[in-house]
């Protein structure tokens, strides 16, 4: 037993070490860390208890059958992140590169299975180069294994992929069908068909940092909903995103105590939104001022900048913002920005996370791309969200709010649960400029001076149809607040709604607007 107890640690630790030396210093030339270590920064220090640590392949042809390293290229496992269980599997790209083979695959599936079992989220740590070519068809079936998990725990279980390395073909589809894309500049790149491939078929010649890099997955396609300059920072980000998630659909956020009082004013609102609705100012601040401790996680933040989605803080619990960015494009929505809000509200929806809405929007972006883009049924997915969220939800009109952009920012007819407003709102069809133009066009274009009259309707318009109060009479707005008490309103009706419960009616599911 003795003999066979330390033939044991010796095999144990030359899995641990992995296949050489060599390949562990060209991971590390590259600016990456192994498998094992990136797993040692997710997790809390001895924690992580790796599963099947002994698995080979079985396939033959092409050499295989002489070269059949322990783990084959995945290491799985779980462990514990500021206490609280998590599982992960990270690929090793010293190990055929990282490409997923049929028992690479089956070891991924085994610890999602494990993971919905258990009822924790799941980490994926990906830096694997697609299918093993030599494995064929089995490597694909694979895929889809996984691609079939990923759908089944969507919105039961957090699903969170790191990039940290290639990720390319159908290995891409998993992180787009996950809740959180992490990526890392300079070492992560993800792409359907490479530059190779690219260039043959439209002649067009791209490096893979210009075709799927970090930059271009954050700021032009949206896939990445964070990036940073190194893994270290990367995966201490994911740590953090982790402890204002449940740990599943049947839980509610972590609760943390929080020395900032629920009755402080927030009295630097009233100087830092102008009153005037055409004038700009970062939304972002308004979210540092009402949040605890002014600390919030923008998610996608340099993508379809026109809209903020954030996680934060308000009275120790969790709650999900969506705010429109007066800063960019003075906050309108349009394609992007609404699918981005929409994803963000359905994640939030999923995982018990209330609602925060805070609304500055003049309108849908107008043009012919927008309209051939396709912004109506965009919007409708915005729109979707909002309607068939159950979570508790409130909403705060700074300055404006116009036609069908303010009734989709979740506006009291689409079931917000309590709809409030900034004493200088203005929530109407439109601007009182275009609204004139078009009520009063013929008594503007009859007039002696057509300047003088169209400014006196203006006013009228506005004094008529667009003061604060003016929605709050008909029961719209269930109150016009100082922003001061902004963030004691927020806390107080949160509070009050922890409790809701608003069940949906029978059915399989939904037919969401594509």
């Amino acid at each position: 037993m003795r003999e066979r107890t330390a033939e044991l640690a010796g095999l144990r630790e030359r899995v641990r070490s992995g296949p050489s030396p060599k390949a562990t210093e060209a991971q590390h030339a590259k600016g990456k860390l192994t498998a094992r270590e990136r797993l040692e920064l997710l997790f809390d220090e001895g924690t992580f208890t790796e599963v099947e640590p002994w698995r080979r392949h079985r396939a033959t042809g092409f050499g295989l059958e002489a070269k059949r390293p322990y783990t084959d290229g995945v290491v799985i496992g779980w462990g514990q992140v500021d206490g609280r269980r998590v599982f992960a599997y990270a690929h090793d790209f010293r190990i055929f590169g990282g490409a997923l083979g049929e028992a690479h695959a089956q070891k991924i599936h085994k610890i999602m299975d494990l993971a919905e079992a258990a009822g924790a989220p799941l980490i994926g740590l990906c830096d694997g180069a697609g299918a093993r070519i030599q494995e064929g068809v089995t490597a694909l079936a694979g895929y889809g294994g996984i691609f079939q998990r990923n759908v089944r725990n969507s919105g039961v279980i957090p699903q969170i992929s790191v990039i940290m390395g290639p990720c390319a073909g159908g290995a891409a589809y998993s992180p787009a069908l996950t809740d959180f894309v992490f990526m890392v500049r300079g070492t992560s790149q993800m792409f359907i068909t490479g530059p190779d491939v690219v260039q043959a078929v439209t002649g067009e010649k791209i490096t893979h940092d210009g075709l799927g890099g970090a930059d271009v997955h954050a700021g032009t396609s949206g896939v990445a909903a964070f990036v940073h300059d190194d893994e270290e920072s990367c995966l201490a980000d994911v740590r953090y995103l982790l402890s204002l998630l449940p740990s599943n659909n049947r839980e509610l956020p972590p609760s943390t105590p929080t020395d900032d009082p629920a009755d402080r004013r927030c009295d630097a609102l009233l100087d830092l939104v102008p009153a005037d609705p055409n004038q700009a100012y970062d939304m972002r601040r308004v979210i540092e001022e009402i949040a605890d401790d002014g600390e919030h996680v923008e998610v996608h933040e340099r993508w379809a900048t026109n809209v903020v989605c954030a996680l934060t803080r308000l009275g120790g619990e969790v709650v999900g913002v969506v705010a429109n960015q007066p800063s960019s494009l003075a906050g309108v929505l349009d394609i992007h920005s609404s699918e981005k809000a929409a994803r963000f509200v359905q994640m939030c929806d999923a995982f018990n996370i209330p609602l925060v809405t805070l609304v500055d929007v003049p309108g849908f972006l107008p043009g012919v791309d927008q309209e051939h883009g396709g912004v109506i049924r965009h919007g409708a997915k915005l729109l979707y969200a909002y309607c068939n969220a159950t979570v508790p939800r409130v909403s705060v009109v700074l300055r404006k709010a116009y036609g069908g952009a303010y009734i989709v920012m979740d506006s009291r007819s689409i079931g917000t649960d309590l709809a409030l407003a900034w004493p200088v709102n203005e929530i109407a069809v439109m601007g009182a400029e275009g609204a004139a133009n078009v009520v009063f066009r013929r008594e503007i274009a009859a007039s002696d001076d057509p300047a003088r009259t169209r400014a006196e309707r203006i006013a009228e318009y506005r004094q008529e149809l667009m003061h604060p109060y003016y929605a709050a009479e008909r029961g719209l707005v269930d109150d016009v607040i100082d922003p001061a008490d902004t963030r004691t309103r927020l806390i107080d009706a949160l509070t009050a709604l922890r409790a809701k419960h608003a069940p949906l009616p029978s059915r399989k599911h939904g037919n969401q607007p594509q």
